[in-house]
């Protein structure tokens, strides 16, 4: 398949309902931990994405079964555990897949996953993963861009987990994963506390492990012997939900987004109160919209239940539109800062320094041919698209499509006017 791009026609107010799609960053984990399962899963509310479809590419690679059902639920089964390689050119492709290394180990006591590298936004380095699963036991040797893992049988252990940058979400679910399996009891301390880590937790528990705290900071897992198959439905994408919700206060409409967990977002409902976006809220819905133009705001990213890393661009794209000087400060990515040229090339007003933008609030934006560097930087450039005078190309939308289950239809079924069409610059599509 050839690159595509969006071509987006701004200056239409959205307005109406929307259905968020499950988590993309609760599904691969919990796909992941399917390896470990005795019988078969099957998993609901998994998202229509890229990154899915890789890490199905990946387990069928190591002897699970992964067939989407016409209900649109993933069924697994491990049908063989011959197979225990994750090779560079599918972990190369996503970075999350290398949360198999943990039950890989686990199960099967020998891993060997390729190193993920870098993002378009910098290094995010494995140490803490490899510091977990060695303390639960395991020999590891990296050779030849490889991590190779052997462990006869795990045993539990007191784990601290916190790192430069606080703590690591694919971290904890690699060594929650792997302890699961563990003999004994493993503490984490210093986990990553994300509802993404809290789903994952229960995936496990509904297979039979024994897991608690998961949420706070600290984990006692305590180990079982076998874990069997389960069905479980995924937790709503939050990092989607308040994307479609700035989609609709950036363009000065009113946007309801249906499951949705209003208690994972209440970091971006405090900056929307300091903006003053109106929105609502209830057990499973959420709507926000705005007349006039955002306040400003200074935004700072931090873990859960911090403003998220995965919604700086977006925020900062309406921020764009803001009245007075707008501060953010990336703290746990500080390169991820791509998709602040692009935003001045539609007009925006940014200064940045290292990794703090003080961005500018201007009335109009102008439409120009931009380019997604990474997902979120993607979701960015469209939301700016869609309030910009003029028309917008956005290319290199395989990032957006990694991460966002049918953005353009969505943001069509709200109004916008945004059509999908074959990229016909020279540069090479992603090999997949």
């Amino acid at each position: 398949m050839g690159l595509e791009k969006f071509i987006i026609e701004g200056g239409h107010r959205l307005k109406g309902e929307v259905t968020a799609s499950g988590s993309k960053n609760a599904a691969l984990p919990i796909l992941a931990a399917t390896i470990l399962a005795e019988g078969p899963c099957s998993i609901g509310n998994v998202p229509r994405l890229r990154d899915v479809d890789f890490l199905a590419r990946i387990l069928q690679t190591l002897g699970v079964s992964v067939e989407r059902d016409a209900m649109g639920r993933l069924n697994t089964k491990v049908v063989s555990e011959d197979a225990s390689l994750a090779p560079y050119e599918l972990v190369s492709m996503m970075r999350a897949s290398f949360c198999v290394l943990g039950p890989l180990l686990a199960k099967r006591g020998y891993a060997k996953v390729s190193l993920p590298g870098g993002c378009a936004f910098g290094d995010r380095p494995v140490d803490l993963h490899l510091k977990g699963l060695r303390a639960l036991g395991a020999d590891i040797k990296i050779e030849h861009g490889y991590v190779i893992a052997t462990a006869k049988r795990l045993r539990g252990a007191n784990i601290y987990l916190g790192g430069s940058m606080g703590s690591s979400v694919l971290g904890t679910g690699n060594v929650m994963m792997a302890a699961v399996l563990a003999e004994g009891q493993t503490v984490i301390e210093h986990a990553a506390c994300e509802p993404e880590v809290v789903d994952l937790a229960n995936f496990l528990i509904s297979m039979g492990a024994s897991i608690e705290g998961a949420g706070s900071h600290r984990i006692r897992i305590r180990g079982v012997r076998r874990l069997e198959g389960c069905h479980y439905e995924v937790i709503p994408d939050r990092i989607e939900a308040a994307t479609l919700l700035m989609a609709g206060a950036i363009t000065k409409g009113e946007v309801i987004v249906k499951n949705v967990d209003p208690t994972h977002l209440e970091a971006v409902f405090d900056k929307f109160k300091e903006a003053e976006i109106s929105f609502t809220r209830n057990c499973k819905v959420v709507a926000a919209g705005m007349e006039g133009r955002p306040k400003e705001v200074e935004i700072a990213t931090l873990p859960y239940p911090g403003f998220p890393t995965d919604l700086q661009a977006q925020m900062m794209a309406l921020m764009c539109f803001g009245m007075g000087a707008s501060v953010f400060m990336d703290g746990i990515y500080p390169d991820r800062l791509n998709h602040v040229a692009e935003l001045k090339r539609m007009g925006a007003k940014v200064l940045r320094v290292n990794n703090t933008c003080v961005i500018i609030g201007t009335d109009k934006l102008q439409g120009a041919p931009v380019m997604a560097s990474d997902l979120r930087a993607g979701a960015a450039l469209v939301l700016a698209a869609l309030a910009a005078e003029g028309e917008t190309e956005v290319r290199r939308i395989y990032h957006i499509d990694r991460g966002y289950d049918n953005f353009e239809g969505k943001l069509r079924s709200l109004g916008a006017v945004i059509k999908r069409m074959p990229d016909e610059s020279p540069e090479k599509p992603p090999s997949v």
